[in-house]
């Protein structure tokens, strides 16, 4: 990846839907250039999707909260990765080091929604601890990655 590669990939994170056109033009590259990096951006994987980034309040989801999980053994991990995905309001889901084994960002409706999700996650097997912090306000949120 070269400097150019970077120049494109710092202007689709400011807008995914800027055309090829309107990158060869600030660019400076055919527009053949420009639709072939892009190719072997998105072919390799630097370029995973494009995707539209929503305020969650416009669209219903009010709350926001941090939920730790510790488990009784290891062992338990796989199966509930495997559980993890299928749960839509699970925005991100870390496996961590420390006092808890996971970290997961959710993202949903409000307490009720909450509740259902958190009953969900604490019926998987093997699950020994968990801890819900609830986020009172963002204050900073960059869903891309910088570029250097």
């Amino acid at each position: 990846m070269d400097a150019t590669d970077r120049r494109i990939l710092k202007r689709l994170q400011e807008n995914s839907r800027v055309t090829v056109s309107v990158l060869s033009q600030e660019i400076s590259l055919s527009m053949p250039a420009i639709s072939e990096r892009l190719k072997k951006l998105e072919n390799t994987g630097v370029i995973q999707q494009y995707t539209a980034i929503l305020d969650p309040e416009l669209v219903d989801k009010q709350l926001m909260c941090i939920l730790y999980i510790s488990f009784e053994d290891p062992v338990y991990g796989d199966h509930f990765e495997e559980f993890i995905v299928s749960e839509p309001d699970v925005k991100e889901c870390f496996y961590i080091t420390g006092e808890y084994d996971y970290a997961l960002k959710i993202i949903t409706k409000n307490t009720k929604t909450l509740d259902k999700i958190m009953t969900r996650i604490k019926n998987q097997e093997g699950i020994a601890r968990t801890e819900t912090i609830v986020v009172m306000a963002t204050i900073i949120d960059r869903p891309t990655i910088e570029i250097e």
